[in-house]
Parts: C-alpha cells; structure tokens; sequence
C-alpha cells in the first residue's frame, strides 16, 4: 500500500526520511545487535541520540547559555500542571490569556495550583483570532503570564509575540520549530512532540535556568524543573524511542535549512491552501480571521454538515486522510506541519476544485 497525506493533528505526519531510518534501526541500532528500543538509557549508543537531540534544538532555537532544554514524559498537557507547580508562588497571581481549547485546558489546570487571572479571553469568538495584546488585562508583578501561541482546533496563530513585564509562557505545541522567533522574549515554552517534534508521549521545554529555582520544596521532586535540568533529562528513564525521533526530526530539520527554511516552506503551503478556500466563491469559508489565520492548521467550512461529511469520506477514499475537524466545533481541518508534504497540499487543491464542480 501506498503512503496517504495524512492531515491530522496530531499524531502528525513524519518526514519520510525519518520512519525509514527508524525502520532500519528498530532490530539493529547501528550495528549494536539490539533495538534503539532495547538500548539502556545509561549506555553510550542512547546518550549519543539524548545529546545530539539536546544539541539539534538547541541550535535550532538559538539558544542562549542561560536557556536549557528539558526532555519530560507526559506531553504538553502534563506541563499544564507543572508550569505553575514550578512558577506559581504562594501569594501570587499568574496571568493566563485564553484564545481557545488549549489554552482553556491549560488555564483550568493553574486554578487547581494558585491564584489565576484571565487578562484576555476570545475562546468563544467566531470567527476565531487570538486576543490583541493592547487589550490584554495584565497584573502588576504577576508570577508569569500564558499564552497558546497556536490554537489546532480554532486554525488561529499568533504572527507576532509580546513583551511582556512578567516572564512569559507558551504553549507551543503545534508550531514551535515552524518559524523563528526570539527566545528572549519568553521565559519558558513548551510542546508536545505529536505535531512537529515526533511521536506522542513526549514534551519539549525550554526554560530560562533562573526560573527552575522559584519552585517550592513541596513540589514533588519529580514534577520540579531542576531535578531535570540537574540531571540534563536523565533523572528518571526518559521515553527513549520518542527522544531518538525527535533526534531524526531535528536532524532533519537542519538539512532543510533550520527553521528560516522550513518556515518559508511552510507559508507557501498555507497561502496555497488559504487560496484555494478564498478563491472558491463562498463554497469554502475560513473560520479564522485573516489576520491570524495558522499556517500549521488550515479550518473552514462547507455550505452544510452533509456536504462536509461527504467532503471527508470522499476525501479519504482519495488518499487524503483525517480531514475531518475537531469534534468540538465540526468543519474541515487540514494540519499541514513541517513534514507534511507540498504535494499533499497540492493534491488537496485539485480534490476542492473537483469536489466543488460535483456539488456546489
């Protein structure tokens, strides 16, 4: 059989390149006689994949020395928790601006922690965007202040980043590594690997090293950031197949030219796409603002939800698979992460066009 494009948001789609490398390891990493996935977490063939992974990002990011990356189990939902576990102090107030699922989710989790002020919130906005900065409500000497710097399900993206008073945090799940931005301006980001990273059960953090000192010593030691940066990642056994991945991928990434290049790639496939829906007469209606519509994450919609079920299974039954858009808000959804393919792109296109001549 055939590969598909695979649209879903995640667990998204690899780079080739990556799962067939990965598929020759898998009996023999490397001539070693065992599995990648057999290997100790303490042996030389896992610490050389764990510090190019750690290395790889680090140069991607443009990190600097006062920046450290965190390879930690339980996705981005787990740093829900975390994150104000570590930054939220007794007495404070941490700043959460709400631009949809993810960022609701992530809000929800820091009120079970501490005290929690929603300084902005478009979550209920249609069509969807993010909250303009100029509005937001922020509080004087806040703990931190949160953002999802991309909603999956609403298709909207922040294009431009704030500076901000207080450290600020993002969720970066679905489009770290998908264009650049300053690290400076934040004081800890964070991913779930399923998007653009590598399969699911990972998360990716980058915290500026003097913030991991704020948690308090009632934390549980697991859940504290410097138990992991004092043991570089290592202080448990860390999901090792899921880290070897994430080593392809950003191995990949740099021969595409690091994120500069695969950002202009990415672009040009939105545009395409975003065409396409603009270009269709009203058949196709995005459902995010222009002005924030995601370049990872393309939604509209069609006339009817009969016509959008019929959408999807035709669309499956040519190749392009997990079109369908979230449960929660229906529509169409195409997630067009850093490995998927132009001509996936390409091929969406042609079947709109078709699909459009049979029914509109």
């Amino acid at each position: 059989m055939s590969r598909v494009y695979n649209f879903c948001a995640g667990p998204a789609a690899l780079p080739e390149e990556v799962l067939r490398e990965a598929q020759a390891d898998l009996l023999d990493y490397k001539g070693s006689g065992m599995s990648i996935l057999e290997h100790s977490h303490r042996g030389k063939e896992y610490d050389a994949v764990h510090q190019e992974a750690i290395a790889n990002l680090t140069k991607l990011l443009q990190l600097p020395d006062d920046y450290a990356v965190l390879l930690l189990q339980g996705g981005a939902s787990g740093q829900f928790a975390m994150v104000p576990m570590n930054l939220l102090g007794e007495g404070q107030t941490a700043d959460y601006v709400n631009s949809g699922a993810w960022a609701t989710k992530a809000l929800k989790e820091a009120k079970i922690i501490g005290k929690v002020n929603v300084a902005a919130d478009t979550s209920k906005d249609i069509p969807t965007r993010m909250p303009d900065p100029a509005t937001w409500k922020l509080t004087p000497g806040a703990a931190y202040v949160h953002i999802c710097s991309n909603e999956t399900i609403a298709g909207a993206q922040y294009k431009t980043f704030p500076f901000t008073e207080a450290p600020l945090v993002a969720d970066m799940s679905s489009d770290i590594l998908s264009r650049p931005f300053d690290i400076r301006q934040f004081g800890l980001v964070y991913a779930g690997a399923q998007k653009n990273l590598g399969p699911a059960g990972l998360a990716v953090v980058v915290i500026r090293k003097d913030l991991a000192e704020r948690v308090s010593d009632k934390v549980p030691v697991f859940f504290r950031y410097k138990t992991h940066l004092a043991e570089n990642s290592l202080y448990n056994t860390p999901p090792c197949f899921a880290i070897y991945i994430l080593m392809l991928t950003t191995r990949w990434l740099l021969k595409q030219g690091g994120v500069e290049g695969i950002a202009e790639r990415n672009r040009r496939k939105a545009a395409r796409l975003y065409e396409a829906i603009d270009g269709s007469g009203g058949f196709y209606r995005g459902t995010a603002m222009k002005e924030y519509r995601s370049d990872m994450n393309v939604t509209w919609r069609l006339p009817s939800e009969e016509l959008e079920e019929r959408f999807c299974k035709e669309a499956s039954a040519a190749g392009l698979k997990t079109l369908k858009g979230h449960r929660s808000v229906g529509g169409i959804r195409a997630s067009i992460y850093n490995a998927f393919p132009t001509e996936g792109v390409d091929a969406l296109i042609e079947f709109m066009r078709e699909f459009q001549r049979k029914y509109g």
